[in-house]
């Protein structure tokens, strides 16, 4: 091959036939693979080109943005069409379908001249359901399973408390613990499972787990604050087959993800009902293939009852690189370090002669929290992804005081009982899934495996006698009671997951599934045995150790189906076997309010729904279903008494038990159905209902009768509310009714009112208001909880924070100020 130089700034390509055939072939690639690429520029209405624009490819799932000059450009593996949404704050969304590669686009985005709060979040609805979760989403599979997700743009409420009565609204069936610490913590549960710290739902931040220990103490003390969620997503039913054994299914809170802004601040700051205050500001950004987002969220209160303060600090980092469109890795690092003074619990007399009052002063509770997770994410091809992701966990929680059975005893003011448990673990998470075609239709498989490793420690023993929140062992000063238990909890855990959906036809779907698990759980150490007389003097004192493993093998199968006959309506139904294993650390602590079943075993059994989900014109959206779980060996909690005739809780297995129950949820766009120009205007309604029955169906435990009702199961559970905005101004108002309950499995013909740990908790109704005013760059964000000021509380414990009532909050006043830049 020759060339040859004619004139200036021309070449001449003289070449033989064979040469330039070659020359063909070499070429030839390189022109098919440019006929594959999607590319094109984004202007807006005035030719202007935009960079930063995020482009959403609905059909893998992905996103890209512009670069400075307004180009992008897609390389797909194989010649297809897709459907490309294109998005930038402060501009109209673009919706372009049926894009055939090769092609080469223009693309403009009118600007949005009056930018309101109204808009702002009618765009966010979009992006919602653009968004939603499918029936795949990266490597993950939801076909035929009951989803919620809670998008927190949307929420005009208390965000700077985590106030899980209203950020729940419209999950239904959610049952709650309620407490004044301003949100440290979150406990909810439902369908008759235990709201305690949430321990019956696989926790879960940015799709890592955040709780103490998933197998031996799945508690969690950790509440991601909701001024720093995108999204909350509660996964029930067959969600076990991926994220674990648990009854409860999952819940995923999502973090907001980074401005596609070189760089962008926002703070909130909080004042409030008795002392409260708090600051969260974070910092977010992207520069080419980096982005970032952090937060930092301050917190301190005096609570609504005397000895309730508070204070904690929490502080998050998420890092990420986009090597190229198909493989990305993210880190994330949480801190989070509070320490709370506990009021105690009080008795049903005390509760209503004044529910504000407290006889302690020197509990506390002091939690130390270290969360890592990196993850990579891959995607070999349009139809094929990958995902790893490694986690862990270092941390701590103390709890200290004093908490005799006896409410009503004034503290001694002597030595406190003190409980260190420290939490080590880490595991990796690899998913890979497959879509392939079976005839007509694309199938789908899901294969992954889970290593989980822990090596936690619990100490229990006498603190010290002062009254400040000082954590360290009196070792010298009670030898009767050093170190009254001190336990090793190394733990193991492997299984291997899988499901398949199988599209039958282009509307109905099978989705099957397993998991099988290996579970080890060790408890090494000793824990003293102390009997006392009526006087109080101790007439026993033996040491006892223990060296227990358990090894478990399971096999889990479920199955999901799903039927779509039209556009916006679905019905679905699944069924899946459920496992929750025994935690050693409850068993080993020593509590006056409580005593454990030597014999406590694991729990088995099966979670099921039927249901119909859809909506009428996007005006009208509804989810509504049928459900049952079946517990065999259910772990709960009787009432009886110990050897010096006090009331105790026992917990143990109390038998074979039945949950079921009808739960809906209608929201009406008012707006859209009766309004002609609802451009600033938004109106909505939204009922919530559940009507839930239980019963044991057999009790090896005398005062557990057949036909009891199974603890924490409310008949009613309803909340209803109604939003309303005009251009800036943003409102709601919600009221919330929940019948009474049982705390503990016998309590159905006993309510004894001289112990706050036994009888029922009373039937409820309360209901929250919030607006906001949006100026600029600026928010003011106002609302009142409880404003009827009612009188309720939701919990009787049995060790911190009481034992006893825990009353909730009385009227409270909160007003926040955002400024965004």
């Amino acid at each position: 091959m020759k060339i040859s130089n004619t004139k200036p700034g021309y070449f001449l390509l003289r070449t033989p036939l064979k040469d330039f055939r070659l020359f063909l072939l070499l070429l030839l690639p390189l022109l098919t693979f440019a006929q594959n690429k999607i590319s094109g520029v984004v202007t807006d209405n005035k030719g202007l080109k935009l960079a930063g624009v995020e482009i959403y490819n609905r059909a893998t799932n992905t996103k890209l943005l512009t670069d400075k000059n307004g180009f992008f450009e897609i390389e797909p593996k194989k010649p297809a069409s897709y459907d490309l949404v294109f998005f930038k704050e402060g501009f109209a969304i673009v919706e372009q379908n049926d894009i055939s590669t090769g092609s080469s686009i223009k693309i403009v985005l009118n600007k949005i001249n009056q930018l309101t709060e109204v808009i702002i979040r009618k765009q966010n609805d979009k992006l919602q359901s653009l968004y939603k979760l499918n029936d795949i989403e990266e490597t993950a599979i939801y076909a035929g399973k009951k989803t919620e997700v809670i998008n927190i743009s949307k929420l005009t409420a208390n965000k700077a408390t985590n106030n899980a009565r209203q950020i729940f609204a419209q999950v239904v069936g959610l049952t709650i613990n309620e407490s004044s610490d301003g949100g440290l913590q979150l406990s909810i549960g439902g369908r008759g499972l235990n709201p305690n710290r949430t321990a019956n739902f696989n926790t879960r931040q940015n799709n890592y787990d955040i709780s103490a220990d998933v197998l031996g103490y799945p508690e969690s003390y950790y509440a991601t604050p909701t001024e720093a969620l995108e999204e909350i997503q509660i996964i029930r039913g067959a969600a076990s087959l991926q994220y674990g054994t648990q009854f409860g299914g999952l819940i995923n809170f999502k973090l907001k993800t980074p401005t596609t802004k070189p760089f962008e601040f926002s703070t909130r700051s909080t004042i409030g009902s008795y002392g409260l205050g708090t600051n969260f500001t974070s910092v977010s950004g992207t520069n080419k293939k980096f982005s970032y987002y952090s937060f930092y969220n301050y917190k301190q209160g005096n609570g609504y009852r005397p000895n309730s303060d508070f204070e904690s600090k929490n502080y998050f980092a998420n890092l990420n690189y986009q090597f190229t469109p198909q493989t990305s890795v993210h880190l994330d690092y949480t801190y989070y370090n509070y320490l709370a003074q506990q009021a105690g619990g009080l008795t049903d007399a005390q509760f209503y002669k004044n529910p504000k009052q407290s006889n302690r002063t020197r509990n506390w509770f002091a939690v130390n929290w270290n969360l890592f997770a990196l993850r990579l994410k891959h995607q070999w091809n349009l139809d094929t992804d990958f995902s790893v992701q490694l986690f862990g966990l270092n941390a701590s929680r103390k709890a200290l005081g004093f908490r005799d059975n006896r409410i009503t005893t004034p503290d001694p003011m002597q030595e406190r009982d003190l409980i260190i448990g420290k939490f080590v673990n880490w595991g990796a998470e690899t998913r890979y899934l497959k879509r392939y075609p079976i005839g007509q239709q694309k199938s789908a498989f899901l294969i992954g495996a889970k290593y989980y490793q822990s090596n936690n420690q619990q100490q229990q023993g006498p603190g010290s006698a002062d009254t400040n929140a000082n954590f360290n062992l009196a070792t010298t000063a009670y030898p009767y009671y050093q170190n009254q238990s001190d336990f090793r909890f190394p733990n193991k855990n492997l299984a291997l997951f899988g499901e398949n959906i199988f599209k039958i036809n282009a509307n109905f779907t099978v989705t099957p599934g397993f998991r099988i698990e290996k579970i080890i759980t060790k408890a090494d150490g000793y824990y003293k045995k102390i009997n006392r007389d009526f006087a109080g003097n101790i007439i026993l004192n033996e040491t006892k150790n223990e060296n227990t493993v358990k090894d478990r093998n399971l096999l889990l199968l479920g199955v999901g189906l799903s039927y779509k006959p039209k556009k916006g309506l679905e019905i679905y139904g699944n069924a899946s076997q459920n496992y929750r294993s025994v935690t050693f650390s409850d068993i080993r602590t020593i509590n006056p309010s409580q005593q454990i079943d030597e014999n406590i075993t694991d729990e088995k059994g099966y979670t099921s729904d039927i249901g119909l989900r859809g909506h009428i014109q996007h005006i009208i959206t509804f989810d509504t279903s049928i459900f049952g779980l079946y517990y065999n060996d259910k772990i709960g909690e009787y009432d009886s008494t110990n050897a010096s005739n006090q009331i105790v809780k026992i917990r143990a297995n109390t038998g074979t038990a039945l949950t079921y129950g009808f739960e809906t949820l209608v929201d009406w766009n008012i707006a859209k159905s009766c309004f002609k120009d609802t451009e600033n205007l938004s109106w909505n309604v939204f009922t919530n209902s559940a009507i839930t029955k239980s019963s044991y169906l057999k009790s090896a435990i005398p005062s557990i009768k057949k036909g009891y009702e199974v603890e924490f199961v409310p008949l009613f559970n309803i909340k209803t509310g109604t939003s309303l905005g005009y251009k800036n101004v943003m409102s709601s108002i919600q009221f919330t009714h929940v019948s009474s309950q049982l705390s503990s499995a016998s309590s159905n013909n006993s309510n004894n009112v001289l112990t706050g740990i036994s009888g029922t908790i009373p039937a409820y109704s309360v209901a929250d208001i919030s607006c906001s005013y949006k100026w600029k760059n600026w928010k003011l964000e106002a609302g009142i909880t409880n404003f009827t000021n009612n009188h309720y509380f939701t919990r009787r414990a049995t060790g911190y924070p009481g034992p006893g009532i825990i009353p909730s909050d009385n009227r409270t006043f909160y007003t926040t100020v955002e400024f965004l830049f």
